[in-house]
């Protein structure tokens, strides 16, 4: 009987994997040697022979195709591909407002175990998005006790004054001057009718033309923002350094960012570095830990809406669509504008067990970090308390449903309500508890689900949702809320000259001291990362912690962890505050965790570490990611999770690193060295940080070289913003200058 070559294919899955783990399928050059292998067949295989002749070929040709196979899935972790089932597992949730299907996203009935409620429709529905909430809002207390007709004219006096201020000279010499006398005027009304000044700001910023009348709206009413300025206008050294960083952040063409202020370390640290301070070694057994980070589930994600928008969050619904068809429909699984459906976060946990070969269905990863941001990237309008609660139920249960061991997670710049927001306990009265509605239902979640403790979660709700555990290995886990040097949360510009305002720097510093007389070892973890091009951490705390990071690296602190960009990063820290940045001074690496969401223009992923359970080093990172780009054409499947690459395997050749070394500072510093001379480095980089999206920019400059090189070394806000600014990120086209 003939043998065709179209038949011979099936001899390509000798682990029986077709249905789900697609060695062909792996997007990485490891993967494609798969491909390769179709080459060992001959194409002239389709003359008849006998049906001993076949069974040989057959044997000779599974040999051939079998050794090579089974060598590679033992180079990975586990699987090289996951195709995910188009059925919903459906028994993640105990009910169902609106069940999945292939054309719409479910609505869980999802119950709140802390909160003991269970959370309606219409917070989700995507035809029913709340455009306001009923929050409380916190005003500072006036220092007056005003009629309403006098407050009335002080509003109005104060926006002439204002108007005034920036339609003339007046004698201020520039625009800094300008916008400093005008938050004078500002702090009057703040501190004598708080309650009026929200209003007053939207009217300024419509008035002026600032920005759109929505946008105004947006940024400035109580319910919003509104308040937080408020606080910050009545608390703030205005005329100081708080009113030149507040100045900056409405708009750089009225002050320039404030440089750096040198600290006064002295008296810091309880006790002085030991001497030859080094690593402990490694205990030769190793566990597989993952990385997660950047969930941002979209509970609202409208399938075929538009997924190629203009502004904000795309995949949305429009009343609009009726009569004006999508150009590009929403697909069900996501797109590069849009933020995480349910569809899309469930594929990426249900791959979880077999690439990292960490179990079957469920994760039994040895624990688990979460690097922060659960909630999507609605306008300030749409969120509420109600919708962070709901979505951070939501993500955790889904955790607990798909990872069997531990998860240590951190808050993120979006988890609260307003976004960006947390306020420090130093605040006068109520103000400084009016994010710990949010602390403590996370560490009540926390709690549930056995992640922490009653006691560690009754220390994460008074501590910022912060909190310092040893896990079950001997590794001691401390989590930041980086909330605290975002330049984002606002409240940060109160008292800007003290780095350390929430004191989280300084029980930093408390629980480090008692793990190196106790010789643990630490990973830090939080979400803002700390350098890179410095775009997005202010100068003071992060200088702080950079040196904290000297003092207690590498003996005590074996690595730390971030997100928030939603792509795949690393920095390094040296010593001396990064004075000289060479090989022997490098002591830690700051891992930065890829995304689940696809927002924006990025592949979703995830990452494992493999490590050492002695020393609590790094030996490998696989990274692991899914094309968003070809969503849009599945029918009869789910999408592909694939691995992409190992990090040993991408770099420690390059380099001549030896394969009994841990990837650490050091490590990572002879990569960038190494970069300096060897382009291609530079852009295999570049294209894992994307996670190997189709729209990430090209780094083929000597320019963006220079850059990329120079953000890697750079670990505190200070040391990146001196780097060449404009190839940060590859989720759109590179602005920087080239040479």
């Amino acid at each position: 009987m003939p043998i065709k070559s179209d038949t011979l294919p099936l001899l390509e899955d000798p682990e029986g994997l077709q249905s789900r783990e697609k060695p062909e399928q792996a997007g990485s050059t490891t993967g494609r040697k798969i491909n390769n292998l179709r080459a060992l067949i001959p194409a002239s295989i389709s003359v008849s022979i006998s049906i001993a002749t076949m069974v040989k070929v057959i044997l000779t040709l599974s040999a051939l195709l079998l050794l090579p196979v089974l060598s590679l899935q033992a180079q990975l972790p586990g699987a090289p591909s996951y195709v995910v089932p188009t059925a919903f597992p459906t028994s993640v949730f105990s009910s169902y407002y609106v069940q999945p299907a292939p054309t719409a996203e479910p609505q869980p009935a999802l119950y709140d175990p802390v909160l003991n409620i269970t959370y309606p429709l219409n917070l989700t529905d995507p035809k029913t998005i709340p455009s306001a909430n009923n929050d409380p809002v916190y005003y500072p207390e006036a220092i007056a006790n005003l009629s309403n007709a006098t407050s009335e004219v002080i509003v109005a006096a104060a926006l002439t004054e204002i108007k005034s201020i920036f339609s003339s000279d007046g004698g201020l010499a520039n625009n800094c001057s300008k916008c400093v006398a005008a938050l004078s005027v500002g702090k009057l009304v703040a501190q004598m009718a708080p309650t009026y000044v929200p209003d007053a700001l939207v009217s300024l910023c419509q008035t002026t033309g600032f920005a759109s009348n929505t946008s105004c709206v947006t940024s400035y009413a109580a319910g919003n923002f509104g308040a937080i300025w408020t606080q910050i206008l009545a608390l703030a050294d205005v005329t100081g350094l708080d009113g030149r960083y507040i100045c900056n952040s409405l708009s750089s063409t009225f002050c320039p960012a404030p440089a750096l202020t040198p600290l006064n370390v002295t008296g810091l640290f309880p006790k002085p570095k030991p001497a030859n301070a080094c690593a402990p070694k490694a205990s030769g057994k190793r566990v597989k830990v993952l990385h997660l980070s950047d969930f941002h589930l979209d509970a609202r994600y409208q399938v075929a809406s538009e997924a190629n928008c203009t502004s904000g969050l795309c995949c949305r619904y429009s009343d609009s669509a009726s009569t004006t068809p999508a150009v590009f429909p929403a697909p069900l699984y996501g797109a590069y504008k849009c933020d995480t459906p349910y569809y899309l976060g469930l594929a990426a946990l249900q791959s979880i067990a077999s690439l990292t070969g960490t179990g079957t269905g469920v994760s039994n990863a040895a624990w688990t970090i979460y690097t922060g941001d659960l909630v999507s990237h609605d306008p300030e309008n749409e969120m509420s308390r109600e919708y962070v609660e709901y979505t951070e139920t939501s993500i955790y249960g889904m955790f607990k449903s798909y990872l069997k061991g531990p998860v240590f997670p951190v808050l993120g710049n979006h988890d609260s309500s307003p976004e960006n927001i947390d306020s420090p306990h130093t605040l006068p009265g109520p103000l400084g508890e009016q994010s710990s509605w949010n602390y403590n239902h996370v560490s009540g979640l926390w709690q549930h689900n056995g992640w922490l403790n009653a006691s560690d979660a009754s220390a994460a709700a008074t501590h910022y949702a912060a909190y310092s555990v040893k896990n079950h290995y001997g590794l001691r886990i401390i989590t930041i809320n980086t909330d605290f040097w975002y330049k984002s949360n606002y409240l940060n510009f109160i008292n800007i000259t003290n780095p350390d305002v929430s004191g989280q720097l300084a029980f930093l510093i408390q629980e480090l001291q008692s793990a190196e007389d106790a010789g643990e070892r630490v990973w830090v973890i939080g979400h803002v990362l700390s350098g890179w091009d410095g775009s997005n951490p202010l100068l003071g705390p992060t200088d702080l912690f950079y040196q904290i990071i000297d003092r207690y690296s590498p003996h005590v602190i074996a690595n730390t962890f971030w997100g928030h960009t939603h792509e795949d990063q690393v920095m390094i820290y040296y010593s001396n505050n990064g004075t000289v940045r060479n090989s022997s001074t490098a002591l830690n690496t700051g891992w930065i965790g890829p995304s689940v969401t696809p927002l924006t223009n990025l592949n979703s992923g995830f990452r494992m570490y493999e490590v050492d359970t002695g020393s609590f080093d790094i030996y490998d990172a696989y990274t692991f990611y899914s094309d968003v780009n070809a969503y849009s054409a599945l029918t009869s499947t789910g999408p592909t999770y694939s691995f992409e690459y190992s990090t040993r395997d991408a770099y420690a050749p390059t380099i001549g690193w030896p394969s009994s070394a841990p990837l650490n500072a050091t490590f990572w510093h002879e990569l960038t060295v190494a970069m300096e001379t060897n382009r291609s480095l530079v852009t295999q980089f570049n294209t894992y940080q994307g996670k190997g999206s189709v729209l990430s920019p090209n780094c083929t400059s000597d320019a963006c070289a220079e850059a990329k090189i120079c953000y890697m070394r750079s670990g505190s806000a200070a040391l990146g913003r001196a780097c060449p600014q404009g190839f940060a990120s590859v989720q759109s086209a590179y602005t920087g200058t080239n040479f």
